[in-house]
């Protein structure tokens, strides 16, 4: 896997098209470092932390999600630290674990070819995250401070958000996106979205699947 600097403190990793692997985000603070998402599965998760161990960096002491969506917390369970969640995105978690049943986890691997492929040779574990907000956290990592939000999105109801104010980097996980399977994104929800990238004070925009984007790249993306 490829680990990509941004910039001093931060970095994130090379996307995945074939086992639909999320860019993982890394924000190295003088207290303690933060990861933006926890992965499709753990085996996802720990070639991420092999990366970091490669250029000497230390794995996270915390883990925040942009959404609940399999391919960015399925590996909550082997996280290094502690996981952080709105509380939309806990409930979805909580609601995948109490429907969770061995008919219902086959129909869920075979819901999509990448997710067959990621857990062809991995056991399916679901976790909550330990600590949940709503509308927005803050989070001073030492020298670098992160600021976690909600937002409206066109991809899914509980969208997080992750801005790096002295960086001016935006994280935005999967926002950007139309709602799965279809990818068909209500105009409504995707122009709110839009609002919410211009009001924005970000330079660069780290998303799950995608190249990093400028801020103005990304606003003619989804204008597009």
């Amino acid at each position: 896997m490829e680990l990509y600097q941004l910039s001093e403190r931060v970095y994130y990793s090379a996307y995945e098209e074939e086992r639909d692997r999320p860019a993982i985000g890394y924000i190295r603070g003088e207290r303690f470092s933060v990861a933006i998402d926890a992965g499709h599965s753990e085996e996802h998760l720990q070639e991420f932390y092999e990366a970091l161990k490669k250029k000497d960096l230390p794995l996270p002491e915390l883990t925040i999600l942009t959404h609940w969506h399999w391919d960015h917390t399925f590996a909550m369970h082997a996280v290094h630290g502690r996981t952080i969640a709105n509380k939309k995105t806990d409930g979805y978690l909580r609601k995948f674990i109490s429907e969770r049943s061995e008919e219902n986890d086959r129909e869920f691997l075979k819901l999509d070819p990448s997710i067959t492929k990621e857990y062809k040779n991995q056991k399916l574990i679901v976790v909550p995250a330990d600590i949940t907000f709503e509308k927005e956290i803050g989070i001073d990592a030492g020298g670098i401070y992160l600021k976690a939000f909600e937002a409206v999105s066109p991809h899914t109801d509980d969208a997080t958000l992750i801005l790096l104010p002295e960086e001016k980097i935006l994280f935005f996980g999967d926002a950007m996106s139309g709602v799965f399977p279809t990818w068909i994104a209500d105009p409504d929800l995707k122009e709110q979205f839009i609002r919410v990238i211009e009001e924005t004070d970000c330079e660069k925009c780290v998303g799950g699947h995608w190249p990093v984007f400028t801020k103005q790249e990304l606003l003619k993306e989804l204008s597009s």
